[in-house]
């Protein structure tokens, strides 16, 4: 059985993970500078030991409230390509749990119906014990796939 090693994470009451190899560090809160007439899911910028990164609140993606910032907020940051080109994204969690693992076996596709997320930003299902939890799609997720965006236009482009 094939295992890969997640970050799980809290969102509002949900529980979401992110592939581990993709987590470059998880870092408490540092400030943000509000980037105007940003898309409200990448608002910001932070500046991490001197590089500057953008800061997305999956909340907004996934139609929740953004929470005030508490003692377990936590920032993630992953590392995602982008036009060729390996970038950094800091995720904005309102807990990160643990390093865990789950095989592939275990993850479903998420469901047809009653789900309150769009498909591309999941990869899958997966279940730890009694617990499911949504595992993202950070492409989906952050856009890099979509027509309209700069990389989906391009995608578009080049199909026809």
């Amino acid at each position: 059985m094939e295992a890969i090693k997640i970050v799980t994470l809290g969102l509002a009451d949900e529980i979401f993970a992110v592939e581990a190899e993709m987590v470059q560090e998880i870092l408490d809160p540092v400030p943000i500078t509000q980037v105007p007439n940003a898309d409200p899911f990448v608002s910001g910028l932070i500046n991490v030991r001197g590089k500057v990164m953008p800061l997305a609140d999956p909340h907004v993606r996934f139609g929740m409230p953004t929470p005030p910032p508490s003692i377990d907020t936590r920032i993630v940051v992953v590392e995602v390509e982008h036009h060729g080109e390996r970038i950094n994204v800091g995720l904005l969690a309102d807990k990160v749990y643990e390093v865990a693992e789950v095989t592939r076996q275990s993850m479903v596709d998420p469901p047809k119906l009653g789900m309150r997320w769009k498909p591309e930003f999941l990869q899958g299902i997966g279940k730890r014990g009694e617990e499911f939890m949504a595992i993202v799609n950070l492409a989906g997720l952050l856009g890099l796939n979509e027509v309209g965006t700069e990389a989906g236009a391009a995608d578009a482009r080049a199909s026809r």
